[in-house]
């Protein structure tokens, strides 16, 4: 065992080997043996169902580039109060990072000898931040990397779109959770009250020229320097005449946290735009744990309205028709400037309702 305090008394460089846990002299083989034990890219999960979709297709990416990837999904996911993995609804099993090989990537081991190397030395970790939240290239060129952020751009797999299509089609497995039609409790059979409910939905969004329209509160709410002023009623009035212009007969379909305010709201927008109260559907009978009910049929709507959220982005993303018109916000955030998010058939629409040239759009 080498004595990194006699070392460095004779001036000798010495260090500790936060992958062994054991004190090496400061050489370039030790330093290349360092670099020998961890040659992947781990990806920390975080956020909802929307945001663990981009971190999804980041992977299967980097995968494409040869790469071993594994994901943290502990790091965010482990208090009482965090969202929980979604993926599964896709029928996704994705390699996990262990601990180990999570304290090796960040240099998180908490052993004496390894703070006091640290204290030392200074902290080895390998973590990427994603820059500024828009596309970084930074972000496929780093190996060994502890991948942080959101990868919120198409821009990150719109070369293997194909594959991700392929990974995000719903599984079965969304209809084997418990319904109020299911006294059992065994998991939702065809005859489920849900899967009825949600079946009339998509029998009545395919006969029609069908508009998403997803509107976000609850979180959303609470955070209003960042998500405030956004989406607001000029805003989805705008998006809603544009849709007419192009689709007289469209009937909207709303998506929301809050049915019961968004219930309200529309017997009120039916007075203001002249509609009837029929060309507004208020989609009901989803919670926070069956979102994802929402996602599938937001994506099997001809046209959509989206709110700054990366859950109706994909709910429209899913859609792979050509002849789509995708309705966006001008501003994603107050607090950053986002524009790789947008994809060239968006139309972008600011908070007073007005439609802007991108150059983006059709």
């Amino acid at each position: 065992m080498l004595n990194f305090a006699a070392y460095r008394r004779q001036g000798i460089a010495a260090k500790n080997n936060f992958f062994t846990d054991k004190f090496v002299l400061d050489t370039p083989i030790c330093g290349l043996l360092e670099a020998w034990r961890i040659t992947m890219v781990i990806i920390r999960m975080t956020g909802g169902l929307g945001n663990q979709m981009f971190q999804y297709a980041l992977y299967l990416k980097l995968c494409s580039m040869g790469k071993e990837v594994k994901f943290d999904d502990f790091t965010e996911y482990e208090g009482r109060d965090a969202r929980p993995v979604m993926l599964w609804v896709f029928g996704i099993d994705y390699p996990k990072a262990t601990k180990e090989e999570l304290n090796r990537i960040t240099d998180g081991f908490l052993k004496l000898s390894h703070r006091i190397r640290r204290k030392l030395f200074g902290r080895k970790s390998l973590e990427y931040h994603e820059k500024d939240g828009n596309f970084d290239e930074q972000v496929l060129k780093k190996e060994p990397a502890y991948l942080t952020g959101y990868f919120q751009s198409e821009k990150y797999f719109k070369d293997i779109e194909d594959k991700v299509r392929q990974a995000f089609i719903f599984s079965d497995k969304i209809w084997d959770t418990p319904d109020e039609g299911e006294p059992d409790g065994k998991g939702l059979k065809p005859e489920g009250g849900k899967r009825r409910s949600m079946e009339r939905y998509l029998k009545q969004i395919e006969s029609c020229l069908s508009v998403s329209v997803h509107v976000r509160r609850g979180d959303y709410l609470e955070n209003d320097e960042v998500y405030g002023g956004i989406c607001t009623e000029e805003y989805y009035c705008g998006g809603i005449k544009k849709m007419l212009e192009a689709f007289p007969d469209a009937v909207f379909f709303l998506f929301s946290n809050d049915v019961v305010w968004v219930d309200k709201w529309t017997r009120e927008l039916c007075g203001k735009l002249n509609l009837s109260k029929e060309r507004f559907v208020v989609v009901e009978g989803t919670t926070e744990d069956t979102g994802y009910l929402d996602l599938l049929l937001m994506s099997r709507c001809r046209h959509h309205i989206l709110a700054n959220s990366s859950f109706s982005w994909w709910g429209a993303w899913l859609n792979p028709s050509k002849d789509k018109l995708v309705i966006a916000p001008s501003k994603w955030f107050n607090n950053q400037k986002i524009q790789d998010i947008y994809t060239k058939d968006m139309i972008q629409v600011t908070p007073k309702g007005e439609c802007m040239d991108t150059g983006l759009a059709r």
